[in-house]
């Protein structure tokens, strides 16, 4: 799922690409992308973009006589820039905007089609979609750590969850615990205050570090490999792998169609945090340390 370096820097290709111009046809060939009815969606045609903004991990469009279009592109949701009138795909796309200068097409590439779009008139409406997190690249360390230790979660609900944080995630979470050396399942509670520091720096960071190396590989294009497994993150998607900063095997916690990834050696003290599928399978044969596992 795109998550907060990831919608930057979409929105900043958007102001670049459509940013003050009219948006001529909006073609919606989705039934399931559009999520409002009133207003409705022809009251956007040959209205001007006036500004975007970001919620959480959503994506507004701001226009002319007080309409908003929210997109919110769930797991695999993309937009893509093409020449103007360019087809809506039929498997895969969910609809066109035509500009003056090209076509911008929203696509899933998954069988269940979870993206959104809703349509709305007045500021008002947006409180819907408003999660109340607090942005995490605008809050000072003593604002940070309130936030984190508000309720007492382990480490990677607290800091993927939208009413704790804005727009981070499953990808950007396991690299900031890494960076931070906090296990994913340490409570909040249980924090000390170099540990709330750490993660405090590792989140400012990592968030910072891949927007920037977003920004470099568009550069004045528009972001068309955006993706959750990134070859240059150290943990995400690496399972198996080395860790960059020890060279010990990459660890996973499997749940449900996400992962964690962790490194035991850097963020647990060797241990092996239990996998409920695979752990439940092998009970008392399950290993509890790197050095059982290299063993087995």
């Amino acid at each position: 799922m795109p998550e907060l370096p990831d919608i930057v820097v979409y929105i900043e290709a958007m102001e670049r690409q459509i940013g003050g111009r009219v948006l001529e046809k909006a073609r919606v060939a989705s039934i399931s992308l559009l999520r409002t009815y009133d207003p409705p969606l022809h009251d956007v045609e040959g209205k001007g973009i006036t500004g975007f903004r970001r919620m959480g991990k959503r994506i507004v469009w701001e226009l002319e006589d007080d309409l908003f279009m929210v997109f919110h592109l769930m797991v695999s949701g993309r937009f893509h820039w093409k020449k103007k009138g360019m087809a809506v795909p039929k498997k895969v796309g969910h609809a066109g905007f035509d500009f003056d200068n090209g076509t911008l097409l929203l696509t899933e590439q998954s069988t269940k089609k979870r993206a959104s779009l809703h349509v709305h008139r007045g500021e008002e409406a947006l409180v819907e979609h408003e999660r109340g997190g607090a942005e995490p690249l605008e809050i000072d360390l003593e604002r940070f750590s309130e936030t984190l230790t508000r309720e007492n979660r382990t480490m990677k609900r607290a800091l993927t969850d939208p009413r704790i944080f804005s727009g981070i995630g499953n990808a950007y979470s396991d690299e900031i615990l890494l960076r931070a050396k906090v296990s994913p399942v340490k409570r909040t509670s249980q924090l000390s205050a170099d540990e709330i520091e750490r993660v405090y720096d590792a989140t400012q960071e990592t968030l910072v570090r891949f927007a920037d190396a977003l920004r470099e590989e568009v550069g004045d294009g528009f972001p068309e490999k955006v993706t959750a497994f990134r070859a240059d993150m150290a943990v995400h998607g690496k399972y198996g792998e080395p860790c960059p900063v020890c060279g010990s095997p990459v660890q996973r916690i499997q749940y449900a169609s996400n992962e964690t990834n962790y490194c035991a050696t850097c963020q647990t003290e060797g241990k092996l945090l239990a996998d409920r599928s695979l752990s439940r399978l092998l009970k008392d044969d399950w290993p509890r340390t790197i050095e059982e596992l290299e063993e087995r």
